[in-house]
């Protein structure tokens, strides 16, 4: 270990001389740089709560031991209060007691071992349940009202069976219980628990769920936050409450189930309706029953006696519906036969304005043959004049067409851009012209020019 301090130079050649609290000053800043904050397990011994609230205590294993100070301040937030064996984690620095020059812990956290890692898997599963859906409150149901038979999940040992048993027959003894055992601690317990709620949902002969069990530490109620108990939970078709440990623990199992008692006890008082206030039930319901039976027969009687006061003799009635009968023929006859004549007549007068107003067809059809046949021979005087007179453009059209002309030995000369040539002045040597002819096209390179003004050929 290499140890520093503010001056260590040698002084007129002799080594210098520190003091003990310089030497425990120097140690403890070493201390305290080379070991940064970390968590350190253990077993507690010699523990003691001073008055001024700090704590004192060692943690140790089979080698070795640490002294500890916790100081109040960090004390104060601490979950539980250490006892003498208990193992811990504690979150520390490494440092030194300058005074008496003793290296030790200053605690700033504490938690019993393996709880951090247990809470922290609890948090991650809690999470993942979530996000999955199975805390919806959509998704839970209510308790029935008046349960008649109750599962109970729990093992057979446990004193939370005891306390169910003990307040379903002081509340309710009238419900019958079915206990579905398994083991609420250990390895498998989480599987076995799991199997047991299958089960009373495969024999589905009660009509809700008690998953319970005393209280303990998070190693203790962990079998109640492994998903495999969640989920067949969420999975069940019976309505599930979870009574798991004191009011102040909470499970997995307390989040997905239908309802979360804070006790085995409050469980069994919450799916149970006392024997008292029951009978209170039946018999306001009784007498709801008595009243509504009463209110009906005395209804039905008063109908009864309105309708003897209606009722006539078989013969009468017959007589009555025989002349309605007969009103109703007459009735009927006449209303077929007035609109019918007033149909009839109807048709009779359209027939006589039509007859009135039809046209004499014959001379009109006599008038269009007539123009049509104007009508053809002028067209066909039309078609012969301008088809003269197509003749005559196209002699016309002929005559000014350029191929004739070149037919007689002229040519047509054009340059690269496809423009005529007019001027030979514009010709150069070299020159790359088009030639066009009667029977054809040439290019042509110009390979001298001579200009000549005159127009003869």
């Amino acid at each position: 270990m290499n140890l520093s301090f503010d001056d260590t130079r040698p002084a007129a050649g002799a080594d210098r001389v520190i003091s003990v609290s310089e030497l425990n000053k120097a140690v403890a800043g070493v201390l305290e740089r080379s070991f940064p904050l970390a968590w350190v397990s253990g077993e507690i011994s010699n523990f003691t709560r001073a008055a001024s609230g700090h704590w004192y205590f060692s943690i140790k294993d089979a080698q070795a031991q640490m002294r500890c100070v916790m100081f109040r301040g960090r004390a104060q937030y601490a979950d539980f209060s250490p006892r003498e064996g208990d193992r811990v984690e504690v979150r520390a620095l490494l440092s030194m007691y300058v005074p008496r020059g003793e290296v030790q812990l200053n605690v700033e956290a504490i938690r019993r071992a393996g709880q951090g890692n247990l809470y922290e898997a609890f948090l991650r599963l809690k999470e993942k349940l979530a996000a999955a859906g199975l805390f919806d409150a959509q998704r839970k149901r209510a308790l029935p009202s008046f349960a008649r038979r109750v599962g109970v999940v729990t093992s057979l040992q446990a004193a939370a069976l005891r306390d169910v048993l003990t307040t379903l027959a002081r509340r309710a003894p009238h419900v019958s219980v079915i206990v579905y055992p398994a083991p609420v601690q250990g390895a498998d317990a989480a599987v076995r628990l799991a199997a047991a709620l299958d089960t009373a949902n495969v024999r589905n002969e009660v009509d809700a769920i008690l998953l319970c069990r005393g209280g303990g530490s998070i190693e203790d109620l962990w079998a109640f936050n492994e998903e495999v108990l969640a989920q067949a939970i969420a999975r069940s078709g019976l309505p599930v409450v979870s009574g798991v440990g004191h009011e102040t623990d909470f499970t997995i199992a307390d989040f997905v189930a239908d309802v979360r008692a804070p006790t085995p006890t409050a469980a069994a008082e919450m799916i149970s309706a006392a024997r008292d206030e029951c009978l209170r039930y039946l018999e306001r319901d009784r007498q709801r029953l008595t009243r509504a039976m009463r209110r009906v027969l005395e209804q039905r009687a008063q109908q009864l006696d309105g309708l003897s006061r209606s009722l006539i003799s078989p013969r009468e009635r017959l007589a009555r519906q025989r002349g309605t009968l007969l009103h109703l023929n007459d009735r009927l006859r006449h209303a077929l036969e007035r609109p019918l004549a007033q149909r009839r007549g109807r048709f009779e007068m359209l027939r006589l304005r039509l007859a009135r107003v039809v046209p004499d067809t014959a001379s009109q059809h006599e008038r269009i043959t007539l123009l049509a046949q104007r009508v053809e021979a002028a067209i066909g005087r039309k078609l012969e004049r301008d088809g003269q007179r197509m003749d005559d453009l196209s002699a016309r059209l002929e005559l000014l067409n350029p191929r004739r002309t070149l037919q007689r030995g002229y040519a047509a000369v054009l340059d690269t851009r496809g423009q005529p040539l007019r001027d030979p002045r514009k010709l150069q040597r070299g020159q790359q012209v088009t030639v066009h002819l009667a029977e054809g096209a040439a290019d042509v390179g110009i390979g001298d020019v001579q200009v000549r003004l005159d127009d003869t050929f």
